[in-house]
């Protein structure tokens, strides 16, 4: 089944799945999941199963998660292979092996499913996974015929709810009833109006206290400009309204009219809208996961690039105090002259006494010591100088993962995750490496590759290791380097080895070198332009750190190169 197309998630923002929207999930999914017979269960995280279950349609896959900030009931395309050995899911494909899922069943406004599973229709109940959609309270429970729980996603212990513990060998016992009034159609206006007024508190609490089944995305739906204003202030064209709104909910949840309308923002509606007949319509069910899988991504993006960026703060205050360390001790150093002035002046005199000259030959060795400590502090202070010049590059790195929206999530975040194995290697003290050199993944580096107008590769580093790949280890004599001229960015290789390059090609890589810079912001870079055969590595710098000669300055435009990014013809690949 094709991945259903969905508009770039502006925020990592996720809306909750509450009881219309899994009312709209269970509705998209029983013509084609019930019967059906299962398969295979596998766990991808703590908090979350999948389960794939075969109909006459073909192969189903469900995604159900426990995950407090995201609790979830979803389709999901066929997932790569992962998290089968866990125990939970060796548990569920033991038990539920050979069993066909008969029905799904929700009742009233819990946001609790029942999975039952049987030998075939029609015949007793055997099995029945139940997941409870409750916020910090979610979890996924497997029973047996007598209804005790086999395995469950996470115990709850007396210590955590006096209320109702769970654990393996319980019977289990539903959740404790919701508060507020069932919604209901035949509900008077003036009753209905009437249970909202009691208290004047702002239209979102008076529908959420009042009613069940009212999350606070709902009550913004049913609400629209009115969600904060109070009960009381409201008039009654604009009552009127609301029980229009209202009305219409209930009826569609009633009769099961769903539509899926997406926003920019990550929010979305399950209902308001008509249905169009006319054309066949994505799987709703199935465009829900991907949303989610979508916001999750980039939460996971924003979550990586903040670690990365603190960790990157702390190692810059630390080489920053040890370069100003280095730089008061290079300044103590600048006596030694005077030092030396001060031993001939008393050795000058006529018949030095013996406390003269012990005290002139002190004098020579403490200027001695300050000349030959000279030039090893200036070392120091070129160490810690480029080691903070490699953090400033990483977070130009971590700046164009965030800003790469021609890329997909997962490959941005495997991208951060690689360049922070890196800087752990680079920049983690020896004591607490632990030996991460040999410990490191040594597989090839994947740098960005690019086809230019003229048909010959362009490279761009992402990282360190992928600058020093192209640079210096695959570069081949007639290649060409680009870099934005005294600003940190990625290293970018015109393969001109392989063919003549035309002026296209040239600015094609001068704008991937412009982009792909601290200096993106900017109309106009100024970018150097080499080739490789000039680069030299600089003895004890870290991977990526060249220096060069006499360079051509050319003038690049981050905005051509994002258009290009952003062209669906161009197809950047990494590899």
């Amino acid at each position: 089944m094709p991945r259903p197309v969905l508009q770039v998630i502006a925020s990592t923002s996720l809306q909750p799945m509450d009881l219309t929207t899994l009312r709209a999930v269970l509705w998209d999914l029983r013509p084609r999941l019930v019967p059906s017979r299962f398969e295979k269960a596998q766990q991808p995280d703590p908090a979350t199963i999948q389960l794939g279950c075969r109909s006459l349609n073909g192969m189903v896959w469900l995604e159900l998660s426990w995950q407090a900030e995201a609790p979830r009931l979803v389709e999901v395309n066929a997932p790569p292979r992962s998290g089968s050995g866990s125990t939970f899911a060796q548990q569920l494909q033991h038990t539920l092996r050979q069993l066909a899922l008969v029905e799904l069943h929700q009742s009233g406004f819990e946001r609790v499913v029942e999975f039952k599973f049987a030998q075939r229709p029609g015949e007793p109940i055997q099995r029945v996974l139940v997941l409870e959609l409750m916020g910090r309270h979610s979890n996924l429970l497997l029973l047996d015929e007598q209804r005790r729980i086999i395995a469950l996603g996470r115990q709850v212990r007396d210590h955590q709810s006096r209320v109702r513990p769970l654990s393996t060998g319980d019977s289990y016992s539903p959740p404790p009833t919701l508060q507020g009034l069932a919604p209901d159609q035949t509900e008077s206006f003036e009753r209905w109006q009437e249970r909202l007024s009691l208290v004047p508190i702002p239209l979102r609490k008076a529908f959420q206290q009042t009613y069940q089944g009212i999350s606070p995305a709902l009550a913004a739906q049913l609400a629209g400009d009115n969600l904060n204003t109070p009960v009381d202030s409201l008039g009654a064209s604009q009552w009127s309204k609301l029980y229009d709104r209202w009305s219409l909910w209930l009826d569609q949840l009633e009769n099961e009219q769903f539509a899926l309308v997406l926003e920019n923002d990550g929010r979305y509606t399950v209902w308001g809208s008509p249905k169009d007949e006319g054309h066949p319509q994505p799987s709703l069910a199935l465009q829900l996961g991907a949303l989610h899988q979508q916001c999750l991504e980039q939460r996971a993006l924003a979550r990586v690039s903040h670690d990365l960026r603190h960790r990157l703060e702390r190692w810059r205050s630390k080489e920053q105090a040890a370069q100003d360390d280095q730089r008061h001790r290079l300044d103590a150093t600048e006596g030694h002259g005077e030092l030396q002035q001060q031993a001939d002046a008393l050795l000058c005199v006529g018949n030095p006494s013996r406390d003269q000259i012990d005290e002139a030959q002190s004098l020579y060795r403490r200027a001695k010591k300050l000349r030959r400590s000279r030039p090893i502090l200036e070392q120091r202070l070129a160490h810690h100088q480029r080691r903070l010049e490699l953090i400033s590059e990483s977070e130009t790195f971590i700046e164009d993962q965030l800003s790469a929206t021609w890329q997909d999530c997962p490959a941005r975040l495997s991208a951060l995750n690689d360049l922070r194995e890196e800087l752990d290697e680079l920049l983690q003290p020896k004591e607490t490496r632990r030996d991460a050199r040999h410990q490191r993944r040594r597989d090839q580096p994947s740098p960005l590759e690019l086809i230019s107008p003229g048909r010959l590769t362009i490279q761009v580093g992402r990282n360190h290791r992928q600058n020093d790949w192209i640079s210096l280890r695959q570069a081949r004599s007639g290649d060409l380097w680009f870099h934005a001229q005294e600003c940190p960015g990625s290293h970018v290789v015109l393969k001109s080895s392989n063919g003549l390059a035309e002026e296209s090609d040239l600015a094609m890589a001068t704008d991937l070198a412009a982009y792909f810079s601290r200096a993106r912001g900017n109309k106009q870079v100024a970018v150097v332009m080499v080739p490789t055969d000039q680069l030299q590595r600089i003895p004890g710098a870290g991977p990526g750190t060249v220096r060069h000669g006499q360079a051509e300055i050319r003038w690049g435009d981050p905005q051509r190169a994002e258009q290009r990014l952003l062209a669906p013809s161009l197809s950047p690949q990494t590899g």
